[in-house]
């Protein structure tokens, strides 16, 4: 976001205090200052907000100062870590880049801070940031004394912005221009090398990648001002041998800048908050501008020709020519030194190294005579065995005094080299020196002589001033010469501008409009993920609360904090769900309001433009004599009608893009869950509800097809609203079809059978994703229009391959008893599908009527204490609320199935409706089927519980295959349903309701097994230490027979599970 040209603002102010043209309390807004930079540099290891950096951007624009920016800054604790000083830099150079240029001159004053953040830091900091903070301040410190050299460039170098332009009419102050802007470029260079390697691959990288888009706008707009300034140079000199260094080190830059923008495009934190720019394989050609952006031209005015400047005298021009020339010598002079001094340092290095070299051979020869005479001494003393063990040891003690003094040779060399290296930097510094010296006095002369041009320019600008008047007081006459004759075109115009405001105002309506459907369909979506989320954090719950109840006799209190804890985060999470609600309600009443205010303002103009027309009736005859004139007024305005057509339709596809982009990024996530192995997917996912999914993904990637090739061509039918919505809906079925492959891969015979459904499925997404990116803009750009409408196509047809495919795979892991049994069927589908919806219900009242019979059943006070007959009761009741639960969520699931095939038949019968879906019809049957079973299930858990021929375990299994089989349910209806369908809102609230009842009744069975634990407890105090010994020996004996057992029973388990798909189905 760029404030240059913020309207009613003097940039030229000066020094004086400014007061900003809207109503501002400045101690609230440096008090709002201060907030902002404090939520700015918060100690999280975050990316700083866009918004906060914003206001204190706005901040040094209202009032054209900076002082309570670093005021602010200087009060917050943010030298004590080093997160909180990163977040400072990174808010620090985005206000210099995009702050009122007053930033720019104030931050020269705040160098002392900047070093002290590069001092706190000691080595690399706990966290990493250490040296990427001290590279940061040398980067902004040499960025604020370029600015100090070159005070006409802005923060951002936008060249559009360069105000003097001097630089290119002087080809050595533009050389010298660009030399200082490459070296800054390399300081970017250096830095983003830093940051890229300073990334973590286990950790958040959201504050390390913020560092980088402050760098990449920069150095985009270093790029474009050198590419610019080099080609002025090489139009303005025919040397090109001269500029060949700066060519050279410009191609180098470029291969940098383009690694550079490819590795930031790869982030996708980045590219979400900007555009990376794209560069091409090789360096532009700087020789041939083309098509490429130059430098802007100087403002011309047509003004009568001043009279032409005194020339400058002889006299002037020798001395200018006498110091260039002086100049020249010196410079010469210092560079035959520089070339002296090298070649001396050439032949003391080579002289160095001859001897080095003639060293080593006399030790290499004192080595050799020393072995020879070791091994003839060795000859003659072989006999004697202590005599060779004192051999050896002599020819290893020669052989490391020959190292030893190898390395005094090496060392000795090295001394002599940091000796040369001294000498050489302290002769640099000597030459550095004297030319600092002459190029100072040679700034002095050229400053008079500019100071004597600048008297000369002041007198042409007097004479200038003189000549504007006098055309700008012809100009007044003029005007009021016309006057009289445009009369009656301001009639037109006012005409023509009230159409104008209409079609401004049903564009707006239209947007409200837009917008409004936006909403509400986040609004829906946003209700689809709260309760997604609401569902996996209730099956983590009875997960959690499984494993609770398998310890439950050890670790009570440990059971009951955890059972809290998940009870608080689903309670906090159910708030804040309602209150999301709450601002989704206010939004659409807000948007409401809004479309009647449009309305309301559009029957106005109506009546505007009816009195209007009226008034124009009598003027239609003085009109005769401007037809002409109004028939080019007409053409104009078409053509700004034209433009801003194309400037919507321009922004509409923008808005497309990033639809698909997020569609790509959803899709890109399902891919993620899909192949992470710590990632279980939909574990109540069955094949007949996936093989649903899949039929809706393909139906859906045909719809979206259709209409975006509508919108292509302009069609009825093919509105951006309708493109939105068909994206959205595809990209989410093809992301629940991901997730639910995910979860079959439970029942898969074998690794390599789970390896197969993961690799289509993935391949299936892969297709999705290019069919997304396929259809933006900026490819369709590319193509002819003829073909654009082929692409859709094209890729809609690969997804239908591509998830048939993924239909074959898992119609394998379907029973083999159900496969194409309804497919097959000829025209009873309907009566088959009621009747499994009867059944349930029949089931489900049977049930009902068991437990009524079981709660009227007389109590066996013999048997059972009073104490177990109110446990008893407590159960039954509990089980009683899930029994009339499970009746009213039959009730809505047959009511919402009845209103899908009611508004998806047509003109077709119900048999036919069922016969085309028929995936959808097997997975509602096979869900109805498992109600009833689960429900059956646990009305005799309930029943042995009470008898004593069940335990209280088994009754928590059936309470939670009741709540699996209900999600089930709930899942195969929501796959047809219509968004805010009012049958589907009470399916879900009744299986909620079944849910909460299920969570009732294992919450007292858990209870019961508590206090059962809690009389079985033995005091061990007491306990005598041989006894105490033999009962530990016991209880992990114990511990681990059971955990034997629960081994062999998980494997027998997943063995069951995976054998109930792939066997003959029974009663």
């Amino acid at each position: 976001m760029s404030y240059r040209k913020r309207p009613g603002f003097d940039i030229d102010g000066g020094d004086e205090v400014h007061y900003p043209t809207r109503p501002v309390d400045k101690d609230k807004a440096e008090q709002e200052l201060v907030i902002n930079i404090k939520k700015a540099t918060s100690p999280d290891e975050t990316a700083p907000k866009q918004k906060h950096v914003r206001k204190c951007i706005v901040y040094t624009w209202d009032y054209h100062s900076s002082i309570s920016f670093w005021s602010g800054l200087r009060v917050q604790p943010i030298l004590s870590d080093e997160i909180q000083t990163f977040k400072a830099l990174i808010t620090v150079h985005k206000v210099l880049q995009e702050g009122h240029p007053n930033t720019i001159k104030e931050a020269h004053g705040q160098t002392g801070w900047l070093e002290t953040c590069a001092r706190t830091i000691a080595t690399d900091g706990q966290r990493g940031y250490g040296s990427l903070i001290r590279t940061y301040v040398q980067f902004i410190l040499a960025k604020l004394r370029f600015h100090r050299l070159r005070p006409e460039f802005n923060g951002l170098f936008e060249y559009e912005e360069y105000i003097s332009l001097k630089g290119i009419d002087d080809p050595n102050e533009g050389y010298e221009t660009i030399t200082d802007l490459m070296g800054l470029q390399d300081q970017i260079e250096s830095f983003q090398r830093m940051v890229f390697a300073h990334f973590r691959h286990s950790a958040n990288n959201e504050c390390r990648i913020s560092a980088l888009v402050p760098l990449v706008k920069e150095s985009w707009g270093i790029y474009r001002f050198i590419t610019s300034m080099l080609r002025a140079l090489y139009r303005r000199t025919n040397d090109h041998e001269a500029l060949e260094p700066l060519r050279e080190r410009f191609d180098a830059q470029h291969y940098n800048l383009r690694k550079f923008y490819y590795e930031c495009s790869n982030l996708k934190y980045l590219t979400g908050l900007i555009n990376v720019p794209k560069l091409g394989q090789e360096p532009p050609n700087l020789v041939d501008s083309g098509n490429a952006p130059d430098l802007p031209a100087r403002p011309t005015t047509a003004t009568p020709a001043p009279p032409p400047a005194p020339s400058p005298d002889a006299a002037a021009v020798s001395e200018q020519a006498r110091m260039l020339k002086e100049y020249e010598d010196q410079q010469a002079a210092l560079r035959a030194q520089r070339e002296a001094e090298e070649r001396q340092r050439l032949e003391r290095e080579a002289q160095q190294q001859r001897e080095f070299e003639q060293r080593q051979r006399e030790q290499a020869e004192r080595e050799r005579l020393a072995q020879e005479q070791l091994v003839q001494q060795q000859m003659m003393q072989y006999s004697n065995q202590a005599v060779q063990q004192a051999s050896d040891y002599q020819r290893e003690l020669l052989a490391m005094r020959g190292q030893y003094e190898r390395d005094q040779l090496l060392l000795e060399q090295y001394d002599h080299r940091v000796k040369a290296l001294e000498g050489e930097l302290v002769a640099g510094a000597a030459n550095i020196g004297a030319q600092m010296a002459s190029k100072d006095e040679l700034i002095k002369q050229l400053q008079d002589q500019v100071t004597l041009w600048r008297n000369k320019y002041e007198a042409l600008a007097k004479l200038y001033s003189q000549l504007r008047t006098e055309h700008l007081d012809m100009l007044a006459k003029f005007k009021q010469m016309q006057l009289k004759a445009n009369s009656a075109q301001e009639a037109v115009d006012r005409m023509e501008r009230m159409e104008r405001d209409l079609k401004a105002k049903n564009l707006e309506l239209a947007d409200m409009i837009r917008e409004r459907d936006r909403a509400r369909f986040d609004v829906d979506r946003q209700k689809s993920s709260h309760k997604d989320e609401l569902e996996r954090l209730r099956r983590e719950l009875n997960f959690a609360n499984e494993r609770a109840g398998d310890a439950a006799r050890s670790k009570s209190s440990e059971v009951s904090s955890v059972l809290g804890k998940y009870n608080r985060q689903l309670n906090e999470l159910e708030d804040s769900l309602r209150a999301k609600q709450l601002q989704i309600d206010d939004l659409l009443v807000k948007l409401n309001n809004a479309s009647g205010d449009l309305e309301r303002l559009r029957e106005e103009k109506d009546q505007e433009i009816m009195i209007l027309q009226e008034g124009m009736d009598s003027t239609i005859q003085q009109l005769s004599e401007a037809q002409q004139n109004q028939n080019i007024s007409e053409e104009a305005t078409d053509a700004q009608i034209d433009t801003l057509i194309l400037d919507n339709r321009k922004k509409l596809n923008q808005i497309i893009d990033s639809i698909l982009q997020a569609c790509v990024q959803k899709v890109d996530d399902a891919i993620y869950e899909l192949e992470s192995p710590s990632q279980a997917g939909n574990i109540n996912s069955t094949p007949e509800y996936t093989l649903s999914m899949i039929e809706k993904a393909v139906n859906n990637a045909t719809d979206f097809a259709t209409v975006f090739n509508l919108h292509l061509g302009g069609n009825e039918g093919g509105d951006h609203v309708d493109v939105i919505k068909g994206a959205n809906e595809f990209a989410q079925v093809l992301s629940d079809v991901l997730i639910n492959c995910k979860g079959i891969t439970r029942l898969a015979n074998d690794d390599d059978a789970s390896d197969k459904i993961v690799a289509v499925a993935k391949t299936a997404g892969d297709v999705g994703l290019r069919f997304f990116l396929n259809l933006q803009s900026y490819k369709l750009d590319l193509l002819q229009p003829a073909q654009r409408k082929g692409v859709a196509m094209r890729n809609n047809t690969e997804a239908g391959m591509a998830l048939s495919r993924l239909s074959e795979i898992i119609e394998t892991l379907v029973p083999k008893g159900s496969k194409g049994g309804l497919a097959k069927a000829n025209g009873d589908i309907g009566n088959i599908v009621e009747q499994e919806m009867l059944n349930a219900a029949q089931a489900i009242e049977a049930a009902t009527q068991r437990l009524q019979e079981l709660m009227s059943r007389p109590r066996d006070s013999s048997r059972f204490t009073a104490v177990d007959l109110q446990v008893h009761d407590s159960i039954l009741s509990a089980a009683m609320a899930i029994t009339s639960a499970i009746a009213r969520l039959i009730k809505a699931a047959t009511e919402s199935q009845q209103e899908i095939v009611a508004q998806g038949k047509g003109s077709s019968s119900v048999q036919q409706f069922y016969k085309r879906n028929n995936r959808w019809t097997e997975g509602l049957i096979s869900a109805a089927k498992s109600v009833a079973f689960a429900t059956n299930l646990l009305i005799e858990s309930a029943d042995g519980v009470l008898s004593g021929t069940h335990s209280l375990e088994q009754l928590i299994v059936a309470s939670n295959e009741v709540a699996a089989a209900t999600a089930q349910l709930v899942a195969a209806s929501r796959v047809k349903a219509n968004l805010m369908s009012k049958t589907q809102e009470r399916l879900e609230l009744a299986a909620k309701a079944v849910t909460e009842a299920c969570k009732a009744l294992v919450r007292q069975v858990k209870a019961v097994s508590a206090k059962q634990a809690q009389e079985e407890d033995v005091n061990y105090n007491n306990m005598a230490v041989l006894e105490f010994k033999r009962r530990e020996m016991e209880q992990q004996v114990e511990i681990l027979k059971l955990e034997k057992e629960l081994g062999a029973a998980r494997h027998r388990l997943g063995a069951m599970r995976r054998a109930g798909y792939h066997t003959e189905e029974t009663d």
